[in-house]
């Protein structure tokens, strides 16, 4: 075989989850001799332009729905052993494509993380957010309105969760059922203001809970403001999840990655064969 099509053979095998240490046994199955880690490490850095490419291009057009969400991953810091966010940001343009629009590594969720993200984004030209959909995330909301002067919607599936946290095991059915009739409404006041009701209903008996409610009622009521046709994809994250069982799938095979290129270099090129 080739040394140019054992290169993309190993870069393939690499990024659908064969590990490292795999590789050699796949390159003998074909018939070639053993490859070293060295040599497999040394192919699989050439999807390092690609990956830049697909992280660094142009975003063109209007994209009024983005979705952003991370998932976490161990990489090896100066010895040790830490947990860092894979960050990823979807979008969806005014024609129903769908792409992801961009990746980073995040250390912390305050805001200055969040601005130098989108103010990124932004560079590419990324316009014409209407509104981002994420979970709760320490200084995001602020960001989003400083650097895309879009709305802020909480993932309802992740505040339900909480929600249910809040209710106890003897009323998580009802809470979820009361809470159920404020998202089948037609429209944002109806919305609004059978939300306000069930807070106002659970408030003597789980006073916690119709607190919160209180705090979350705008961010979680957020969709209801556009078409009513978006709502069952703009209401929560899901959209963004398959992506994240794909990343959690090829991180899993790595376990703990050496530094956070390497996490760059895998991630980036997993999103960019999504595309």
């Amino acid at each position: 075989m080739a040394e140019k099509a054992l290169t993309a053979v190993i870069q393939e095998a690499y990024i659908q989850g064969i590990s490292t240490r795999s590789v050699d046994d796949l390159v003998k199955a074909l018939g070639m001799e053993g490859i070293s880690k060295s040599q497999v490490s040394r192919l699989c850095g050439e999807i390092d332009a690609r990956v830049q490419a697909f992280l660094t291009r142009p975003i063109e057009g209007d994209w009024p729905y983005v979705w952003l969400d991370a998932t976490y991953v161990k990489v090896r810091r100066e010895h040790h052993i830490v947990s860092v966010a894979v960050i990823v940001a979807v979008g969806v343009n005014t024609d129903g494509r769908r792409e992801v629009l961009g990746m980073t590594i995040g250390h912390s969720e305050a805001e200055p993380f969040w601005v130098d993200f989108l103010r990124g984004l932004a560079r590419r030209g990324l316009r014409g957010v209407k509104l981002v959909v994420s979970d709760a995330h320490e200084g995001l909301k602020a960001a989003i309105t400083k650097i895309l002067c879009a709305s802020w919607q909480r993932c309802g599936v992740h505040f339900m969760r909480n929600a249910m946290a809040h209710a106890g095991k003897t009323l998580r059915r009802i809470v979820s059922a009361w809470v159920g009739t404020a998202f089948a409404q037609d429209d944002a006041a109806a919305a609004r203001k059978q939300w306000r009701h069930v807070a106002d209903e659970l408030r003597p008996r789980v006073p916690k809970l119709a607190a919160l409610l209180d705090d979350a009622e705008a961010d979680v009521l957020a969709y209801m403001g556009f078409p009513i046709q978006h709502r069952a994809k703009i209401h929560s994250t899901n959209p963004i999840e398959r992506l994240n069982s794909e990343i959690k799938r090829r991180s899993d095979v790595v376990g703990i990655f050496p530094n956070e290129a390497a996490v760059t270099r895998l991630i980036g090129a997993v999103l960019a064969g999504t595309e």
